[in-house]
């Protein structure tokens, strides 16, 4: 993959980068986010491909990304298809810090240090270059006010920054509830893109299901037939829906 393009996970962040405070908008649903990216741009470069709402291992050859390679090959040695959703919903430490070190090394935002509360250290991210950033939201508002069906990479884009939250930090206030709106409708606009916006959903919603393990055989307990088997998203009996994620790791900008 040429460096030329930019990738989806580079854009999402500078799409969240708050130019006035040099911090990142919604920085915990944004680690799930970026994972989600990952997945869209490795799509996009033919390396994966949707299996229902599980996630496919179809080329395997490396991208030239460092980081878009890693999940890759992480996928990869997963032996066959995973979830959408736990793959997105598992640990991805570092993962925005990543970025925001890559965009820096790239020239596209600098790193300000600073204080807080005149006592912990804390680093802000600045765009250097602003053109970029205002390319990457001109073309969303090309999509949100013309109704034209965008190419893949916006529609992808759009999906995730909905998904994220994004839209109120880019479309604010009651004048942006038209906007907002119209952002969540680009979902529909790519398929990959809407299934892992749909997960990046379900992981903060906290519906993500795992299978439970079969109950060893035996008599019942003082329990049993008391209380029914919870049943999972997709209607599988006995699979109980998972407890609401805590916070994700608060790494990099704030």
């Amino acid at each position: 993959m040429g460096r030329s393009r930019r990738t989806i996970p580079e854009e999402l962040l500078l799409l969240a980068l708050d130019p006035a405070t040099g911090t990142t908008a919604q920085p915990q649903s944004l680690d799930l986010g970026l994972a989600g990216a990952q997945l869209v741009e490795l799509a996009l470069a033919g390396r994966i491909a949707p299996d229902g709402d599980r996630i496919a291992v179809v080329l395997p050859r490396p991208t030239g990304d460092p980081t878009l390679d890693s999940a890759l090959e992480l996928l990869r040695r997963r032996g066959s298809p995973v979830r959408a959703v736990h793959w997105i919903g598992g640990p991805r430490l570092g993962l925005r810090q990543t970025y925001l070190t890559h965009l820096e090394r790239c020239g596209m935002v600098h790193a300000v240090a600073g204080q807080m509360c005149g006592v912990l250290p804390t680093t802000r991210y600045q765009a250097t270059d602003t053109a970029i950033s205002r390319e990457i939201r001109a073309r969303l508002d090309n999509a949100i006010r013309t109704g034209v069906p965008p190419d893949p990479r916006t529609a992808a884009l759009a999906a995730l920054a909905h998904a994220v939250g994004l839209g109120k930090h880019l479309y604010p206030g009651n004048e942006g509830r038209s906007s907002r709106s119209r952002l969540r409708d680009l979902i529909r606009h790519d398929p990959m893109g809407g299934l892992v916006a749909h997960a990046v959903m379900d992981v903060q919603n906290g519906v993500a299901a795992q299978p439970r393990r079969a109950p060893a055989a035996g008599p019942p307990g003082p329990g049993a037939g008391r209380q029914p088997a919870a049943r999972a998203t997709d209607g599988t009996p006995g699979v109980p829906a998972q407890p609401r994620r805590g916070s994700m790791a608060r790494v990099g900008a704030r």
